[in-house]
């Protein structure tokens, strides 16, 4: 009998050595592949970053110049897109939690919640373009930043709802018995308690959008020029990066090199911010 259960031992111990080991294996190669990808982007995205390329319109080929059009397009619709979608998406998940947690519409906004954040971009990309760009006739900042919010609202419900969730049951059923209405026991109890995750979602959205680049191809295309208008065409920076590396000229790589640089280094702040603020948080 003791033979028995000391060969089941080594079997188990054999199984949990060989699982190990795979998944180290696993992480390695995964890890391999990101300090490579990391190690590339710092090393050309440094040699193409200079004061011109940040304060410089894009230039023609073989010629000076820099992506300031294109970051401020980005930094235009990626906010105007945050700022749009962030209250709905809040709004959203609060109704989920306290309002209609197993109702069939709490049910169907989930399903199509779902199928939001699982959705292609170039899907989305696509249904502004037939929505906005064919029926008026022209690309636009506005289009860009309406596909933008689209991706950032489901992220938005995500979080919040899972934010909300989390929050203490004690703490509404308190504020309930000191005679507090339900407006105020979400934005005074629920809401605070759930704020650092519910700003992580936000900041985790920003994130995922500023690096799109197949929906604002469909919406607002690019522009060489410096503009504020959201009504024309407006660049952006995945957009311009895209355009500048695919072509055979060396200033233009150079530039989406530095371009890559910048969204890498904004993603990681975002991300890290993101962290600071649910550290030691519900």
């Amino acid at each position: 009998m003791s033979d028995v259960r000391v060969n089941k031992f080594l079997r188990r111990k054999r199984t949990n050595a060989i699982a190990l080991a795979l998944s180290l294996a696993a992480m390695a190669f995964g890890l391999f592949w990101l300090v490579w990808i990391l190690f590339e982007t710092v090393r050309l995205g440094i040699g193409g970053l200079n004061l011109a390329a940040l304060t410089q319109m894009t230039p023609p080929p073989n010629e000076e110049g820099g992506i300031a059009n294109a970051i401020y397009g980005s930094f235009l619709m990626v906010a105007l897109a945050t700022l749009v979608a962030t209250p709905i998406g809040i709004l959203a998940g609060v109704y989920l939690v306290e309002y209609d947690p197993k109702g069939w519409l709490g049910s169907a906004t989930r399903f199509v919640n779902d199928i939001l954040l699982s959705a292609p971009s170039i899907v989305i990309g696509l249904f502004i373009y037939a929505v906005i760009v064919a029926r008026y006739k022209q690309f636009s900042g506005y289009a860009g930043a309406a596909s933008l919010a689209i991706i950032v609202i489901p992220v938005v419900i995500r979080t919040t709802e899972n934010m909300l969730a989390l929050v203490p049951s004690a703490l509404r059923e308190a504020a309930y018995a000191l005679g507090a209405p339900k407006w105020k026991v979400i934005t005074s109890i629920t809401l605070q308690a759930a704020r650092a995750g519910v700003v992580t979602g936000v900041l985790l959205a920003v994130a995922r959008i500023a690096g799109e680049t197949a929906p604002l191809l469909f919406t607002a295309l690019n522009n060489q020029f410096w503009t504020s208008n959201l009504g024309e065409p407006m660049a952006s920076l995945p957009v311009t990066i895209f355009k500048f590396a695919m072509s055979p000229y060396e200033n233009w790589q150079k530039l989406a090199w530095a371009g890559v640089f910048l969204i890498t280094m904004a993603v990681l702040a975002l991300n890290i911010l993101a962290r600071v603020l649910t550290r030691n948080k519900i």
